[in-house]
């Protein structure tokens, strides 16, 4: 059976990683070694927040700015101006040279056929998703970070539960795509969908 709506990863999926952190890790090391330590703690935050969700009312992705903060001794607004510039305006260039055209192409005629997408990340998406200008745009975007995001990370099925609800498609009719069977995957199970993971 078709699937009526394709539900898709941003980071890791629409694009391959390795040439973009290849390309970020030139640029850290001429241009950004004392921010190394602040993204690794970011990043580390993210991972916690994944394994151990705290029930408040603010974004992941806020709590991983004030947790970094926190364990740096800075400000929340340090720490987002340096992961604005190097996480989302910096590998965007990256992202446009690493893009996996083939899935593109896919969802590009699915769509043509009537599919409806969603993209679904655990980060901030709208930015980065101008990388795809002219070759993709999507129905719905569910993100971390941004008005109407999920309260939850991945495994946590939340963020495809609610893009399968805004496109209005039964999650067993919605494909989650994905570049992490521990995180796409588990979410994808846990709301009642397919998965694929692209590798």
């Amino acid at each position: 059976m078709q699937p009526l709506a394709y539900l898709v990863d941003f980071d890791g999926t629409l694009y391959r990683s390795t040439p973009v952190k290849l390309g970020m890790a030139v640029e850290l090391a001429c241009f950004g070694w004392g921010s190394v330590r602040l993204l690794q703690r970011f990043r580390h935050a993210h991972e916690e927040l994944r394994a151990t969700p705290v029930e408040v009312h603010d974004s992941p992705f806020d709590q991983q700015i004030r947790h970094t903060a926190a364990a740096l001794g800075t400000s929340p607004e340090h720490v987002r101006k340096v992961v604005d510039s190097w996480m989302f305006e910096r590998p965007r260039k990256w992202i446009k040279r690493s893009l996996r055209h083939a899935l593109i192409e896919e969802l590009r005629t699915a769509q043509a056929n009537g599919a409806r997408l969603a993209v679904v990340s655990d980060y901030p998406a709208s930015f980065k998703l101008s990388a795809l200008a002219g070759h993709l745009t999507f129905d719905t975007v569910v993100s971390n970070g941004e008005p109407g995001g999920p309260a939850n990370l991945k495994p946590d099925p939340e963020g495809y539960l609610l893009a399968a609800a805004r496109l209005g498609v039964a999650p067993e009719r919605c494909l989650v795509v994905g570049d992490r069977a521990d995180a796409d995957g588990e979410a994808a199970r846990r709301a009642g969908m397919p998965f694929r993971l692209v590798g």
